[in-house]
């Protein structure tokens, strides 16, 4: 049916929703070379995606969210690796506990057979390359000249993508319809109308993330390795309502809950709140660290100023010692301070 790993029929409308922030009218990137940027974060994404949504389908959704929670750990290695990010001690330490958790979810999903086995490796693949997609948005937000917006980020990536995957239901799925798409759906007794509203439900969920998604990563403290870290809490979610909603009454063994699978979680989400405690402490101890060197850059800036005549628009100019360029201007206003001494 609609959910065919090769037709990725349900991948269209998972794309389409962020294309929808078009409508809203972008500011989109002055040069050609950030919007092609973009558009290659989009395809990137689009593999990625596929392998974690096709692995999910083989290995069940719970090992899915649990492998998929490593997306914290490939953000921080390659934010280190990338955007020359350090991490704390305290950092390490999350991401190594986060690994531990992968490792026993490995181990479970090789005694629940070979489909189920692949389709982990395939989740844990593009979960690597999602965490790449993570960084490299981060990047084309914030580094350079021409930083593109959260908006035009998400509209860019969303229709290169769901363009690419229309493409592909004319070249390959338009043939095969009947046989993947129309006989599945109906032998399973669905209708169309459930369909549709699957589809629109996806599209519009997966809008209203994509925006949060990348809002994250250019503002909230911490960027792609803060968006990683939310995975844990995916993770618990998807682990929950997928005993609830499906053990015992689609797929097998995978569906549901297990000793096993309970003790995976638990050490993934103990890394990622290690992590996401760490993270908060080492963005704190950087902004007073920022603020201190500020506050010693302007006092040693007020010692270095000369006696030499204000400009014309009321400040002191530089004569250049210290943390300060010569003929910089500050933003002392001396002038205050000498009016007051002409009116005594």
């Amino acid at each position: 049916g609609i959910a065919d790993p090769s037709c990725q029929l349900y991948m269209v409308a998972y794309y389409l929703g962020p294309a929808m922030v078009t409508l809203a009218g972008p500011s989109w990137p002055k040069s050609t070379a950030s919007t092609a940027k973009t558009a290659g974060i989009a395809f990137f994404d689009l593999f990625a995606q596929a392998l974690n949504y096709t692995g999910s389908m083989y290995a069940g959704p719970t090992i899915f969210a649990i492998i998929y929670s490593s997306v914290t750990v490939w953000t921080a290695v390659f934010s280190r690796l990338l955007l020359r990010k350090k991490k704390s001690l305290g950092q390490w330490i999350g991401v190594g506990v986060v690994f531990l958790g992968l490792c026993i979810t490995g181990l479970n999903s090789v005694h629940l057979g070979p489909k189920v086995f692949h389709g982990a490796v395939m989740v844990l693949v593009g979960s690597c390359l999602h965490a790449l997609v993570y960084v490299f948005s981060e990047a084309v937000m914030k580094c350079g000249d021409d930083k593109v917006t959260v908006q035009a980020n998400c509209a860019i990536q969303g229709i290169v993508a769901s363009s690419s995957l229309i493409l592909w239901q004319f070249v390959y799925t338009r043939s095969r319809w009947d046989e993947l798409i129309r006989d599945p759906v109906q032998e399973s007794g669905s209708t169309w109308f459930h369909v549709g509203m699957i589809l629109v439900v996806l599209a519009v969920s997966n809008l209203i993330h994509a925006f949060c998604y990348f809002h994250t990563l250019a503002n909230f403290p911490g960027g792609a390795t803060s968006a990683g870290v939310m995975k844990g809490l995916q993770a618990v979610l998807i682990f929950v309502f997928t005993s609830l909603a499906y053990c015992g009454k689609l797929g097998g063994q995978e569906m549901c809950f297990s000793r096993l699978k309970l003790i995976s979680l638990v050490v993934v989400v103990l890394g990622v709140v290690i992590f996401g405690k760490a993270t908060s402490a080492t963005t704190e101890a950087e902004k007073q660290q920022q603020k201190k060197r500020s506050m010693t850059t302007k006092a040693t800036c007020s010692s270095d100023l000369t006696t030499s005549p204000r400009t014309k628009d009321g400040y002191w100019v530089v004569g250049g010692g210290g943390d300060c360029e010569s003929g910089e201007k500050q933003t002392f206003l001396q002038a205050q301070e000498d009016d007051a001494e002409e009116v005594v």
